[in-house]
């Protein structure tokens, strides 16, 4: 058995002569949360497109549990829910009478479908507030309780904190982490909000320019970006052997020709300084560092980060 539920394969959009999307392969586990992060514009919404059939693959193929979509959109898309770009919600209505008139489009059958999935986003039933009188948490709570309606199996959602406060940011991701958690919903959820992301989701895909960069777990992730202390020195290999003869740190590497860093952050950086000093080593500086999702994504793009 396939252990992914979406799978693209190669997947591009070429625009006229822009290239949106360029051969992005994504693996997206059942039960996940699986966070598409890059810049306003990475292609991260015409992915998503893509994948439910709302614009048209230009090449490359995409499989949802297990099989090529291409022939089984009836059968598939009634299993997936969705948020792309804005929910749009009648605004003289209420919460409630939004999603009676939904479920009637949709042909949800549960009885308590309305009232389940207002109560799965914290939202209050019957309630007669206007949908134009929310606030924009409320409206975003109100799009993914449209999105679980129907009880699906895999949401995809585009930027849902977008605009939010940290507050509602917050809500939104304890919501979608109890999704994923206690009733095993595999989640697509796109952002540029890299800190949000990394707090949020299981693996993660790095867009940029219609490319993906890198595809990695989390905890993978976390490893590269640990702790460390850094040190500017005049003489590398001096540094390195005194390092590893009298103080045994082997656990370094070498990033330029005056850079060390130091993975063992127990390290006691006052005796290092002085005993390379001693020793005819100028130490410009050392300082502790922890790197960063953002500071992540600036590397491996080359450019400047992103919210």
């Amino acid at each position: 058995m396939n252990e992914y539920v979406i799978e693209t394969k190669q997947l591009t959009k070429v625009y006229s002569e822009q290239t949106a999307v360029n051969a992005v392969s994504l693996h997206i586990k059942k039960g996940q949360i699986f966070g598409l992060i890059g810049r306003n514009g990475a292609g991260k919404t015409t992915i998503m497109k893509m994948i439910l059939g709302l614009t048209p693959v230009t090449s490359g193929q995409v499989n949802i549990f297990g099989s090529n979509i291409i022939g089984q959109e009836k059968k598939v898309f009634p299993r997936i829910g969705a948020i792309i770009e804005t929910p749009g919600f009648y605004p003289n209505l209420t919460g409630t009478e939004n999603l009676e008139i939904f479920a009637l489009l949709r042909g949800t059958a549960a009885p308590h479908a309305v009232e389940d999935a207002l109560k799965i986003v914290g939202l209050p039933y019957k309630d007669k507030k206007l949908f134009c009188k929310y606030s924009l948490g409320m409206k975003q709570r109100l799009g993914i309780a449209n999105a679980v309606l129907h009880d699906p199996e895999i949401l995809i959602l585009d930027e849902p904190t977008n605009g939010l406060d940290p507050i509602g940011i917050a809500e939104v991701r304890d919501l979608l982490k109890k999704l994923s958690a206690q009733r095993g919903k595999t989640i697509l959820i796109s952002s540029h909000i890299l800190s949000e992301i990394s707090l949020l989701a299981d693996d993660i895909g790095i867009i940029d320019h219609g490319i993906l960069l890198e595809e990695s777990s989390m905890s993978e992730l976390k490893k590269k970006n640990r702790r460390y202390i850094q040190l500017q020195v005049s003489d590398i290999p001096k540094a390195s052997l005194i390092l590893e003869r009298q103080f045994s740190i082997r656990d370094y590497c070498v990033k330029d020709d005056h850079t060390l860093q130091l993975f063992d952050t127990s390290a006691d950086i006052g005796q290092i300084n002085k005993t390379l000093i001693s020793q005819d080593v100028t130490v410009s500086s050392s300082q502790l560092c922890n790197d960063t999702l953002e500071e992540y994504f600036k590397k491996i793009t080359g450019g400047e980060g992103i919210a």
